[in-house]
C-alpha cells in the first residue's frame, strides 16, 4: 500500500509507516522515472495509513490473516491486490507472516497516460480503492519485478519496464470518471490532441512557452495555466519527459546513432546534456540502457526474454 514524499524516491507516508512498525524491509529502490519499489514482509501488526501518492501492492506470500478494520470479513491471500490511491486513510490488522511488494507512484505519474491511452486529461481520471482485487497480470509481474536484482543496471531496466506496463494495465481496467462535472479551465480537447501532434514533431527543435501558446493562440500566462490544468504538468515538464521518451526509442532502434546525434534529434543542446537528463529520469545512462537492452543481456541477467 503507497508511497513517498517526492516523486521517485522512498519515503513519505506508507513507507514510513512500515518502516517504523514491525515490517522488514528486504529491498527498496528508484527504478526512475518516478517509480520506486520495496519488498517487504511484516506479521502480527496494526497499520494505519494516508497515504501522500499512490501505491500498489501484491502479496507473494502469506495474507490471508490480514484485513482492514472496516472490512475484516475479506482477506489477503498471495497474489491478491491493494491499491491505496493518494490521500486514502486506511487501517489494516495483520496477520500471520506476509511477503509483499510496493509500488510507490506519484500521482502525477498517470497524467501522461491518462492523455495517450484514453485521450482524457488526468483529471478525468482517478484510481479507485482496491482490495484483495484479482489482477493475474499485475501478479505475475510483481512476482518477475520481486526476484528481479534491483541494484543491476540491465534487471532495474525490466523492473522499470514492468513498473510502467503495471501502471497502464491498472488505468486501462481501473481508470474512473471523478464525476460529469463539466470541466473548465484547461484545453480544447481537439486543440490539446493537435499540440500533441505539434510538439512531436518538434522534440529536436528549441521549444519556448510563448511559441507553443502562439500555436493555441492563447497568451502565455492563459496556455501556461490551461497547459497544466489539462496535461497535469508544466509544459516544459511535459516536453522533457517527450524528448527523454524519444531518446529511448532511438537507443532501442537497430540502427546504432551516435550519442551526439540522439541529443541533436531529441533537442538536448549536446551528449552530456542528454546524459544529466537521460540519468535523472531513468536512473542510468544512456550508454547503461542500450547495453541493458543489446542481444543476450536480458539471458546474463538471468532473465531470459523480456515480456
Amino acid at each position: 500500500m503507497p508511497s513517498s514524499s517526492q516523486p521517485g524516491r522512498l519515503g513519505g507516508s506508507v513507507f514510513d509507516v512500515l518502516s517504523h512498525s514491525r515490517a522488514r524491509l528486504h529491498r527498496r529502490a528508484d527504478l526512475g522515472d518516478g517509480l520506486s519499489a520495496a519488498l517487504w514482509s511484516n506479521a502480527f501488526d496494526t497499520s494505519c495509513y494516508r497515504p501522500t501518492h499512490h501505491t500498489l501492492s501484491v502479496y507473494l506470500s502469506g495474507g490471508q490473516g490480514t484485513f482492514r478494520i472496516d472490512a475484516p470479513q475479506v482477506r489477503g491471500a498471495p497474489g491478491k491486490l491493494c491499491l491505496m490511491p493518494a490521500e486514502h486513510a486506511v487501517d489494516w490488522i495483520v496477520g500471520p507472516p506476509q511477503h509483499f511488494v510496493h509500488l510507490y507512484f506519484a500521482p502525477e505519474q498517470l497524467a501522461p497516460l491518462a492523455l495517450r491511452l484514453l485521450d482524457r486529461e488526468p483529471r478525468e481520471v482517478r484510481l479507485p480503492e482496491l482490495n484483495f482485487a484479482d489482477e493475474p497480470f499485475i501478479a505475475q509481474a510483481f512476482a518477475r519485478l520481486a526476484a528481479l536484482d534491483w541494484t543491476d543496471d540491465t534487471q532495474r531496466l525490466v523492473a522499470n519496464e514492468l513498473g510502467h506496463a503495471t501502471l497502464a494495465h491498472l488505468l486501462v481496467r481501473h481508470g474512473q470518471r471523478p464525476s460529469r462535472t463539466r470541466l473548465r479551465g484547461g484545453l480544447a480537447p481537439v486543440l490539446r490532441r493537435r499540440l500533441m501532434a505539434w510538439i512531436e514533431d518538434r522534440l529536436a527543435e528549441p521549444l519556448t512557452v510563448g511559441e507553443m501558446a502562439a500555436f493555441c493562440a492563447l497568451s502565455e500566462h492563459h496556455f501556461a495555466h490551461a497547459f497544466r490544468v489539462s496535461f497535469g504538468c508544466a509544459p516544459h515538464a511535459w516536453v522533457a519527459a517527450r524528448r527523454i521518451d524519444r531518446a529511448c526509442a532511438l537507443l532501442r532502434a537497430r540502427m546504432a546513432l551516435r550519442l551526439d546525434e540522439i541529443a541533436a534529434a531529441t533537442g538536448h543542446a549536446s551528449a552530456s546534456h542528454l546524459v544529466r537528463r537521460f540519468r535523472a529520469a531513468r536512473g542510468m545512462t544512456p550508454g547503461q540502457y542500450r547495453a541493458a537492452l543489446r542481444p543476450g543481456a536480458w539471458v546474463e541477467a538471468g532473465e531470459g526474454t523480456p515480456a
